[in-house]
């Protein structure tokens, strides 16, 4: 469903103590990274929406939302046209897309695009 709250990032000082606190509060069993040399720890909190916890030089500035999309390039361009702006789409290898974004107001937020033959 476009619109959808997919995928979500929390930026912690200390991922440690970050995972410890989401774990004891909603038993998100948040594990140790999924990236070899990247400490970004990923968990499921539904059966389609999941985030990570990941370490930040800026903690406390909340979390990084990314909303599904079914054709991100037409959401790149419609963010434009409405005067927000939009990155250029990147990919995740073998998940899919997501470009960077920021509305009216100066809310950052993500477009994300699954497909399994990003490169």
């Amino acid at each position: 469903m476009a619109g959808k709250i997919v995928h979500f990032e929390l930026h912690a000082a200390d991922p440690d103590r970050a995972a410890g606190f989401w774990n004891g509060l909603f038993d998100w069993n948040i594990g140790a990274s999924a990236m070899e040399g990247f400490d970004y720890r990923m968990f499921q909190n539904g059966e389609d929406q999941g985030g990570a916890v990941m370490p930040s030089e800026t903690p406390g500035a909340g979390p990084t939302i990314y909303f599904d999309t079914d054709d991100i390039d037409a959401s790149i361009a419609k963010v434009r046209e409405l005067g927000g702006t939009a990155g250029d789409k990147q990919p995740v290898p073998t998940h899919g897309w997501f470009a960077a974004c920021t509305d009216t107001e100066g809310s950052n937020f993500n477009l994300w695009q699954g497909d399994e033959s990003a490169a």
